[in-house]
């Protein structure tokens, strides 16, 4: 796809209206020059997110979450780059201009959007088939039986397939082709529907836009095997890809930190009927590492909760490894045999308090799948080994003794590796703005009094990349100097940052002045004690005057 120019994101930032857009999730008010409210991103009762309506710039105290105004409908929307500008754009009506591409791919960019237009088109389609007309009457009924009201199978977007060669000649009147309709999964290659008279869940990407559908057996008489079949592998559809009801739960899914994997399109639906919003199926498979992608980008925490059959539990054991391996917190709600979460829907919040950790639920399962005791030990003592000492370790060594009545010399032998001290890479140990060095504090305290008072860019630009320590602050001296075309996440998230808590500590241009001059004092220092003797004298008169035009504030 061509790249959208820079020119238009240029303009998209500038058309936006940065309190709007944080206002629809969540109330701002006024606060001096800012604008201050309850994060959108975790739960608060207290406010702590900081909006710079005139730069576009958000900032949280409380989670960290901080970006523009891009970053912003990226992370609420859950879109990439390029899908947050084109949505931006189209809210505030700028026109899109992209960078010159060749042929074939804007060809490939005009066909995709065509076909999303007829899987919208398709869609609208089935929903009226579904709720106006008489031949929807006993699907209706269906699911009222199951208990699922119309309310939200109208949120989900639930539709009906007439079949037989009604969608395809609407499709053509409408400008579509036939050879549009087979790659949008909508006709066999006979030219019919392909799809008749089934129960439509149609499958949407994060934005809501539709890629393919999940069609449930009606009919005994059904040409397609299966009771639920789903439109093919196609320029659009894949269901590795697809978590069913992420473009309604992923803003529940962030502010919850937590997301609930059911496996059925009708578990999302009774679930969420029931009042608990941050849940998806998995398209009735394991965890696929794509999906949990998707995940990854809204939570690190997740609730499995699958049939109890074998199949079922062999879908929960491979999401788990999966997940695990990919640092997520993984929990495991079981439920009796017979039962799926749509007929427990009620009340579901209750079982997840009570849903077994991953290496709770892991121990459990490999001792009863085990021939006997000793490949029990065998099996559970290879899983223990691969965890440190953690709360979780210590009640699956307890299930494990307690299953095998274990001695305990025999459990001594099963101690947690030996912790690695310190927070190298990979350790999972963050640094917050607390915890940073006095050189590091200095050096973001003064690029933060910069971008308070842009009129010290100057004596910013004085100071040379060598005068900061940390990459990052050396990428944030750039971008407030020389204003580059192209600025990563992370260096506009620390502006945000930084933006909010000049404002919040309310620092002033003399102070961010003298920081800037103990950066230069710091640098001069170091250069005396590795420079020539040539350069001694020269470097040591600098640095008087910077002494002197520190004390100058005193």
């Amino acid at each position: 796809m061509a790249r959208i120019s820079e020119t238009t994101v240029n303009e998209v930032k500038a058309a936006a209206d940065m309190v709007e857009l944080v206002s629809a999730r969540t109330a701002l008010r006024k606060v001096g020059g800012r604008y201050s409210g309850r994060c959108p991103f975790h739960e608060e009762r207290t406010p702590s997110f900081s909006v710079n309506a005139v730069d576009k710039l958000y900032y949280c105290f409380g989670c960290g979450a901080r970006g523009d105004v891009i970053t912003f409908v990226r992370e609420t929307e859950q879109l990439d780059f390029n899908e947050a500008v084109e949505w931006l754009a189209e809210r505030f009506g700028v026109k899109i201009e992209r960078e010159e591409s060749s042929p074939a791919a804007e060809r490939e960019r005009e066909r995709r959007g065509r076909l999303r237009e007829l899987l919208e088109l398709a869609t609208t389609y089935f929903e009226r088939y579904l709720w106006e007309t008489k031949s929807g009457e006993p699907v209706r009924e269906y699911l009222t039986s199951r208990g699922l009201g119309e309310e939200v199978c109208k949120e989900f977007r639930l539709g009906l397939s007439p079949g037989g060669a009604r969608l395809v000649p609407k499709a053509e009147g409408k400008g579509f082709t036939l050879d549009e309709m087979r790659a949008a999964g909508l006709a066999n290659g006979r030219g019919k529907d392909y799809f008749t008279f089934r129960l439509m869940f149609p499958l949407a990407d994060a934005r809501g836009r539709v890629l393919g559908y999940s069609a449930r057996k009606l009919r005994d008489d059904d040409p397609l095997r299966g009771k639920y079949v789903n439109s093919p592998e196609g320029e659009l559809f894949h269901k590795s890809s697809i978590l069913y009801g992420l473009h309604l739960a992923r803003r529940a899914i962030a502010k919850q930190e937590r997301a609930v994997i059911v496996e059925g399109n009708t578990d999302v639906i009774a679930v969420r009927q029931s009042g608990l919003e941050p849940v998806v199926a998995s398209m009735g498979t394991a965890l696929t590492e794509r999906q949990l992608k998707e995940l990854g980008r809204l939570c690190r925490r997740l609730y499995l909760c699958f049939d109890a059959d074998a199949a079922g539990q062999e879908a929960t054991l491979r999401g788990m490894e999966l997940a695990t391996a990919q640092g997520f917190d993984v929990r495991v709600v079981t439920l009796p045999p017979g039962l799926d979460p749509a007929d427990a829907a009620e009340g579901f919040e209750a079982r997840l308090e009570q849903a077994e950790s991953y290496l709770g639920y892991r121990t459990r399962i490999e001792i009863e799948r085990a021939p006997d005791h000793q490949e029990a030990f065998v099996r559970v003592r290879e899983l223990l080994a691969r965890f440190e000492d953690s709360p979780e370790r210590q009640r699956a060594l307890r299930v494990l003794a307690d299953k095998l009545d274990l001695p305990k010399e025999v459990q001594s032998g099963l101690a947690p590796r030996t912790r690695r001290t310190g927070a190298g890479k990979g350790s999972g140990v963050g640094v917050s703005a607390n915890l940073l060095g006095a050189g590091d504090r200095r050096e973001r305290d003064a690029l933060a009094g910069v971008v308070a008072h842009p009129d010290l860019k100057g004596m910013l630009s004085e100071l040379t990349p060598d005068h900061f320590d940390d990459e990052l602050h050396r990428r944030v001296r750039e971008y407030l100097v020389e204003a580059p075309s192209v600025v990563d996440d992370d260096v506009v998230g620390l502006v945000a940052e930084l933006d909010a808590r000049a404002s919040a500590t309310e620092i002033d241009k003399q102070t961010t002045e003298q920081l800037l001059l103990r950066l230069r004092e710091r640098w001069l220092q170091r250069e005396l004690a590795s420079a020539d003797e040539p350069r001694l004298p020269e470097l040591r008169r600098q640095l008087g005057r910077v002494r002197a035009a520190i004390r100058e504030f005193a």
